[in-house]
């Protein structure tokens, strides 16, 4: 690990002051993943800007009756929260599913829609790698490619986005609440905040260097059968080969994003009004364009009975 400078921030807009000014400048929350790929110097941060003391960690009602997530709620507490869990239980479900449960107690919403792929190719410094140092390659592209993205990559990067999180929010249509540098505020649809790799992989979401999530925004809660499953290799602590975050009504209408399947969490809802039809309509034009390799063709059929069992499990519970 390289040196660094440490500040910690006393408001959020010191903390984004902080971070513009210093081009090779990070936030650090819980630092679950930043510190893995600090010791790896996948990552070498000049200064670190602890934000922890900025008082983002709260979870409250909004006059429409959505709900506000502080950027700094820990994931164990946002799944145990009981308004999320009888209101958003996709939410809970997810974030429930992702990582272990020492790791939930120190991630935060903000760190968790940040969070780098785990490609292993990104993860292996000896390999060429565009979304760690962009122009080299993209030592996936004709490698093993099991775990990897069979929609939405580019001939530049096919590495898929790792969070269980960032798909639950995906279907539940979040914004993502921001401080920039200059101390406006804005709002980033969850749909527009995530970047495909296109010809620029290492850019991955839509922040400007400097800006500071502050909190996600929530729609107020939609009806249906809410459901979040994940496809792994093993029973805990595994990234999704394939996870659906599912909102199904009573006569089949719904709405879907997908895991582990993409370089963003992967909704379209040009294809939603098909799902009333079952999982193969929907899945004939929700994936229309996939190009999978030969080692994870099997994510598409594996996607499509997950969403199977999903309906036939909802139609069920309604």
């Amino acid at each position: 690990m390289k040196a660094f400078s440490y500040l910690r921030a006393r408001t959020p807009a010191e903390a984004a002051a902080a971070v513009a000014s210093q081009p090779e400048a990070k936030f650090i929350a819980g630092g679950t993943n930043l510190v893995d790929l600090m010791k790896l110097q996948i990552e070498a941060p000049a200064q670190l800007v602890d934000v922890n003391a900025l008082g983002l960690d709260r979870i409250e009602t909004t006059r429409d009756g959505g709900l506000r997530i502080g950027a700094l709620v820990r994931n164990s507490d946002l799944a145990s929260d009981t308004t999320v869990r009888r209101d958003y239980p996709v939410l809970s479900r997810a974030l429930l599913a992702g990582a272990s449960g020492q790791l939930r107690n120190r991630a935060t919403t903000a760190g968790n829609l940040l969070q780098r792929t785990r490609c292993p190719y990104f993860y292996d410094t000896a390999q060429p790698c565009n979304k760690r140092q962009p122009g080299s390659g993209c030592s996936a592209i004709g490698g093993v490619t099991r775990s990897l993205a069979v929609i939405g990559a580019s001939s530049a990067c096919i590495a898929t986005h790792p969070s269980d999180m960032a798909v639950a929010m995906r279907v539940l249509d979040a914004e993502v609440e921001t401080m920039q540098p200059d101390g406006k505020a804005r709002r980033i649809p969850i749909a527009d905040f995530h970047k495909l790799p296109g010809d620029t992989p290492h850019v991955e979401h839509g922040l400007a260097h400097g800006e500071l999530i502050t909190s996600v925004l929530l729609p107020p809660p939609v009806a249906g059968v809410h459901s979040y499953r994940k496809v792994r290799d093993r029973a805990s602590y595994a990234f999704a080969l394939v996870s659906v975050a599912a909102i199904v009504q009573r006569d089949g209408s719904g709405r879907l994003a997908f895991g582990g399947m993409a370089p963003k969490p992967w909704r379209v809802e040009a294809a939603e009004p098909l799902l009333g039809q079952g999982a193969r309509a929907y899945f004939g034009q929700a994936f229309a364009s996939a190009k999978p390799t030969p080692d994870n063709a099997f994510k598409l059929p594996l996607a499509e009975r997950t969403l199977t069992a999903i309906l036939q499990s909802a139609r069920g519970k309604a």
